[in-house]
């Protein structure tokens, strides 16, 4: 194999696959150095164990050589199928889609001081475990009861079933956030979150829950 990896990485394609020429002569000394020994190994007139030994650890030290050059310089793009075919690689496993998220989401609430209020503990509820492709974030809705501010001029009229009727929203990725709702004490603020996943394609509702601002 390594053989055909040599003749087959010309200057060209070392070129566009991005491999520096002392790595590939780092390769082909070892390649080497590793056929000489077999060689010797495999003659009756030069074997001796201290060759044996030599030849296992020549080959050692050829194999991590070439799993380098297959994480660093084979796994990516610009190399075809073809490519990694004439390699004597596996093709490339195309990739798994990003499941649309499934669990919902809740979080416990805290107030660390006058007109502050924070989410602890953003968390999937009845502890299923999130799918960290499809669970990749937590977009937080919320909205207040009260007469409208210049800050936030929408209000909610009634109490919200779902989070698509609050205004406001953030997405986070953290396990928890904290809100300066200055100007807003004594108002109801509603909660409800749901996950999003890397492609922004948003899961269930969680619950709705709420408190007033301090």
């Amino acid at each position: 194999m390594c053989d055909n990896w040599i003749v087959y990485m010309t200057a060209a394609r070392r070129t566009a696959w991005g491999v520096p020429q002392e790595q590939y002569n780092e390769l082909s000394n070892l390649y080497d150095a590793a056929r000489e020994l077999l060689r010797k190994a495999m003659d009756d007139d030069e074997r001796t164990r201290v060759i044996t030994v030599e030849c296992q650890a020549a080959f050692k030290a050829l194999k991590a050589k070439m799993r380098f050059f297959k994480d660093r310089y084979f796994k990516l793009s610009p190399l075809t199928e073809g490519d990694l075919a004439a390699l004597g690689l596996k093709e490339r496993d195309p990739p798994s889609p990003v499941p649309v998220p499934e669990a919902q989401a809740q979080a416990d609430l805290t107030f660390p001081g006058i007109h502050l209020v924070e989410l602890r503990n953003i968390r999937p509820v009845s502890g299923t475990a999130p799918d960290p492709r499809s669970d990749y974030g937590v977009r937080i809705y919320y909205g207040f009861s009260g007469p409208a501010s210049a800050r936030f001029p929408f209000r909610v009229t009634g109490v919200p079933k779902t989070g698509a009727d609050l205004p406001y929203s953030i997405f986070t990725r953290r396990k928890k956030e904290r809100f300066d709702f200055d100007g807003e004490s004594g108002n109801t603020v509603y909660f409800c979150l749901r996950y999003e996943n890397s492609k922004g394609e948003a899961g269930p509702f969680g619950p709705v829950f709420s408190a007033v601002v301090p």
